[in-house]
């Protein structure tokens, strides 16, 4: 028996989806809800999926190989139906069965909500590993937060970015598990006391609180995978429900009231820490994750293998994504010496060899520093363990760099009254990553220079890499039927075979139709628009791109100046020869960035210039679409024309959603950062609109001052004409000093570093090699060849390959034979 309930045909399907509606709702298929239908289909994949994940327990404790644990503040899942039966390649029997109730499958699979367990790349990352790792038959398990909110539902009201709860789990989640047998306590606050018997110290805690772990598993599903790993993730719980006393003396709020301040920390995804509350929540969140994993994993250890934990580094290995959860190692130090008695130097030795380190950023306030005065009130035990940490690194570091007192405070873990949790990682870790080929070159030649030259063994570059299978067989199945209709159905499995595609590129017919297809995808997203956002868009226009988290170094702002000038030349010149443009950004501001809302309200405010002025005829359309999210993208990444990468080089560590765009054939201008370099490399220069200065040459910048500054900005008139219009004219209309702040970034900078972004540098090279595009849209037979060389070249970023690379180096893992 390989599955509990039949999947394996369109009418087996059928019948259990009457089932579950009867058995689970008490309704008939045409008198269920639209509700009541994705949750019977989503029930009767769940039942397949927590079999085989019964089954894959029962083969990893016959086997006893090695596990990953892979710790994330973000799992960006998306939708899972779609997904689970794509992965178990059931697509079209799950369709075919709803039609034969008379069921629309679209609007069935549109009923699940974006599960709300992440924000953005590095949560859309660890989501494509998981999926992969499941494809790949390795053992692994995602840990993370059960949030009850997600970071928040994006409106934009008058220009401006609003933010409401986004209460992902209103309508319950028909995926998860709770494990209450399973749950964990966690201790914050209170004091410590330091005991000494038989000379070996015993730690006694006084007057902590108590916060209980509960766990939910949500199976996780592989590409034609038997097995099924799964996210554990963590609900804050308090240990009393209700103060009795309060509430009988007529104190309501009272009685609840510490429960709800306990179950706040898996309330909201990144809680805003711009207030000392605020940092508290954070620091509550990475803690109460990190230690109910590690206990979690000692127990499960344990269980499988007997007290003696000498052997843990052998069975378990530890990722920590990004520093979030980098308290997991002093956590589990703490587990090891007070609650298993070893001795410091053993259980260091251990930890040492468990734990590996992914770095997502090379941006130094994006590094996680904690200030003693708030974490050592409220980790009194951890923060005794990182001080002797550090006291034994700067020990060694005194060998390694004799008297040489700033390496020595730059690599220290406690410095200037601040914890530096990066730092953390790096002493601790026997491995550690950047996530493409020019991350990690800056991070071992800049960021982490000093650690990398003493160790350069335990530093690798691993290029990430997304779940094509979702992105283009799921996300465009039209393309992907036409791929097969060539070379096959292997490329489902093996990315590689993508390559095949290259021929193509001279197959006129090919070509032809790829263009059909990314008309049809692009009807459907000017269809969603005029609906959600009241905006008629020219469908055979450029539809140019740019979604991504709203962050001054992804330089939104750049794209928006260059619509203005563009604007700017149509109002000088309305018969000038022009290729119209359908310009599309999607993108969150933190609530706390002030900048970036600003930036948004810019967007806007050109998109509502632009789109109202009779005299440049419809030419130019400015869409904002908001609260982007994993199944807008699905729709959005399909119907672009041209990807905007335009990132500050050396700025972005990587970036996925390039390779989303590249792998459905849009064309990419971008700059020489993160893995548009290899995308570069791969598709060829003349395939992809690269411009703008190098890392190298950004660095070099930042010592010029203001004059190179204020010469570009007196010689180029059409970027003094939009910088100007920041302030003066009808952008400022309503509000003069709604944009000054912008324009006094760009010119004269925040502490006097003027353009900190390049902006301005970069302004003229970015406005030609826009125009080259324009250019070259209007050669079909060019375009179109290009679109196809870029799919051929996409297979390399497939997670699949990427996983592989994370376990020839680091992990170690064997994959199950079934």
């Amino acid at each position: 028996m390989d599955t509990y309930i039949n999947l394996d045909s369109q009418s087996s399907i059928k019948e259990g989806i009457i089932r579950k509606l009867l058995l689970e709702f008490g309704k008939n298929p045409e008198d269920a809800s639209p509700q009541q239908i994705y949750k019977a289909c989503a029930l009767l994949v769940r039942d397949n999926m927590l079999y085989r994940m019964a089954q894959t327990e029962k083969k990893d404790r016959q086997t006893k190989g090695k596990k990953l644990y892979y710790i994330s503040m973000e799992f960006l899942m998306g939708r899972s139906l779609a997904n689970n039966i794509l992965n178990l390649m059931k697509t079209d029997e799950f369709k075919g069965a709803l039609r034969d109730l008379n069921i629309d499958p679209d609007m069935t699979l549109d009923q699940e909500e974006d599960a709300g367990l992440g924000n953005g790349g590095l949560g859309r990352l660890a989501a494509c590993f998981i999926d992969s790792l499941t494809t790949l038959e390795l053992p692994a398990v995602g840990c993370s937060i059960r949030y009850e909110y997600g970071l928040f539902k994006q409106l934009i009201k008058e220009g401006k970015q609003v933010e409401v709860p986004d209460w992902w789990l209103e309508k319950g989640n028909v995926w998860e598990v709770k494990r209450p047998e399973e749950q964990i306590q966690v201790k914050l606050g209170g004091n410590v006391e330091n005991i000494w018997v038989d000379g070996r110290l015993k730690v006694k805690y006084n007057n902590d609180e108590t916060i209980i772990a509960m766990p939910y598993d949500f199976p996780i599903s592989g590409y034609g995978s038997k097995r099924v790993n799964y996210l554990r993730l963590w609900q804050a719980q308090a240990t009393e429900r209700m103060d009795m006393k309060a509430f009988n003396r007529g104190d309501h709020v009272q009685a609840i009231a510490k429960k709800e301040t306990d179950e706040l920390i898996s309330k909201v995804l990144y809680p805003e820490d711009n207030n000392p509350e605020g940092k508290r929540l954070r620091l509550k969140q990475e803690y109460f994750l990190s230690s109910a994993t590690i206990q979690w994993i000692v127990k499960e250890y344990k269980a499988d293998y007997g007290d003696d934990l000498k052997g843990l580094a052998d069975r378990v290995v530890i990722h920590i994504n990004d520093t979030h959860p980098a308290l997991a190692i002093p956590e589990m130090m703490r587990i090891l010496m007070d609650e298993e008695g070893l001795g410091w130097d053993n259980a260091w030795s251990i930890v040492t060899k468990t734990f590996a380190y992914t770095n997502h950023t090379v941006m130094s306030e994006a590094l996680e520093k904690w200030p003693i005065y708030l974490f050592k009130p409220l980790l009194p035990r951890l923060y005794s363990i990182i001080v002797e940490i550090n006291q034994r690194l700067m020990e060694r570091l005194s060998r390694t760099y004799p008297g040489d007192r700033k390496k020595h405070e730059y690599m220290a873990i406690i410095s200037h009254n601040q914890i530096n949790m990066a730092n953390i990682c790096l002493a601790a870790s026997f491995a550690v990553n950047g996530v493409s080929g020019l991350h990690t070159r800056i991070l071992i030649d800049d960021i982490f220079a000093d650690y990398a030259k003493a160790e350069p063994e335990r530093f690798h570059a691993i290029t990430n890499g997304i779940t094509f299978r979702r992105w283009l067989h799921h996300a465009n199945p039209d393309y992907s039927k036409l791929i097969t209709s060539r070379i096959g159905d292997s490329w489902l499995r093996d990315s590689k075979e993508l390559s095949r595609l290259k021929p193509y590129a001279d197959d006129g017919e090919f070509r032809w139709l790829l263009a059909e297809i990314r008309q049809k995808n692009k009807d459907r997203l000017a269809a969603y628009i005029r609906e959600k956002h009241g905006i008629e868009v020219d469908r055979h226009s450029i539809f140019d791109v740019q979604a991504k988290r709203l962050h001054e170094y992804k330089r939104q702002v750049l794209n928006a100046l260059h619509i203005l000038y563009l604007y700017n030349q149509l109002i000088k010149d309305p018969d000038m020869p022009f290729v119209p443009r359908t310009f599309i950004f999607a993108a969150k501001a933190a609530p706390g960035y002030t900048r970036a809302k600003q930036i948004i309200r810019l967007i806007n405010s050109i998109g509502h210039l632009v789109n109202n002025d009779p005299r440049i005829r419809g030419k130019i359309k400015l869409v904002f679409l908001e609260n982007y999210s994993v199944s807008l993208a699905e729709m959005l990444i399909p119907a672009a024309d041209l990807s905007e990468q335009i990132s500050t080089a050396g700025k972005e560590a990587s970036g996925t959603g390039n390779m989303k765009f590249m792998l459905n054939g849009a064309l990419t201008i971008g700059t020489l950062d993160g893995a548009n370099v290899e995308m570069a490399d791969l598709v060829g220069n003349e395939n992809i609109y690269i411009f703008g200065l190098r890392a190298d040459e950004v660095n070099l910048r930042y010592d010029y001052g203001s004059e190179e500054v204020q010469r570009i900005y007196v010689s180029d008139n059409d970027l003094h004409q939009v910088l100007e219009q920041l302030v003066n004219g009808p952008l400022a209309d309503l509000d003069k000093e709604a944009f000054r702040d912008i324009y006094q970034s760009l010119l004269f900078g925040d502490y006097g570093m003027p353009d900190p972004y390049m902006v301005i540098r970069d302004f003229r090279a970015y406005v030609e090699m826009q125009a080259r595009v324009s250019r070259e849209y209007e050669k079909p037979d060019l375009w179109w060849k290009k679109a196809v060389l870029n799919t051929a070249a996409a297979g390399f970023f497939s997670s699949d390959r990427t996983i592989e690379q994370y376990n020839e180096k680091i992990w170690h893992l064997e994959a199950t034979k079934w």
